[in-house]
């Protein structure tokens, strides 16, 4: 039987991945949001009711992101691992007890809490997973920029970036457009080195020099 209080890190991991979600967005996600028909996944604020506490969310109100196969068969298959009652896709059995039987009912449960504090040590649970992997440095906004970065790479706009990302103006959505500009002429530079020899180069100058000689 499943461990009722483990968090499923590579399945956060990869949804972070491939949707550019949050650290906050994920850990707040429930069932409902999800639409298995459709394969979308919707990041919306929550209100507060017997089952959820209420969320809000950074920047805009609510967006729509895709979700490949892959991705949607493994939360069935997490959905289904589940026993019935948990509406959180990732919060564990174990943690939202606690949270509902013992903070929310002594009124130790605020909408600080529903920011930052879901699930406890979750920053050091992701350094020990780190240190395994060899990867000297990184935090869960990395995941994130890097989803950002590849749907730019891709050949998204800018503006889509912007909307898939939910961020409230083009300022931060260029930053990372920038920083894959920065990318792209790097690499071309790499790749044209590789692919032209010393040698042709030596050829063409020649060939220069001799036409302008003449």
């Amino acid at each position: 039987m499943q461990n009722e209080s483990v968090l499923e890190w590579d399945l956060i991991i990869t949804l972070a991945l491939t949707t550019g979600m949050r650290r906050s967005e994920l850990l707040n996600l429930v069932w409902s949001n999800i639409d298995f028909d459709q394969m979308v996944v919707e990041v919306g604020p929550k209100k507060n009711t017997d089952e959820t506490w209420e969320w809000r969310i950074k920047d805009t109100d609510r967006r729509f992101l895709p979700l490949t196969e892959d991705v949607g068969q493994l939360l069935i298959d997490l959905q289904n691992r589940r026993p019935e009652g948990y509406p959180y896709v990732f919060v564990p059995p174990q943690r939202y007890d606690h949270i509902q039987q013992q903070l929310r009912l002594r009124g130790k449960w605020t909408l600080l809490s529903a920011k930052d504090n879901v699930i406890n040590n979750l920053s050091r649970q992701l350094e020990k997973i780190r240190t395994k992997a060899r990867v000297d440095k990184g935090t869960f906004h990395d995941i994130r920029k890097t989803a950002i970065t590849n749907w730019f790479r891709q050949g998204l706009s800018e503006y889509d970036v912007m909307t898939l990302a939910g961020h409230a103006n083009f300022e931060t959505t260029h930053k990372f457009y920038l920083a894959v500009a920065d990318d792209l002429v790097t690499r071309a530079r790499r790749a044209v080195t590789h692919r032209v020899s010393r040698e042709l180069l030596e050829k063409c100058c020649r060939h220069t020099l001799k036409g302008v000689n003449s």
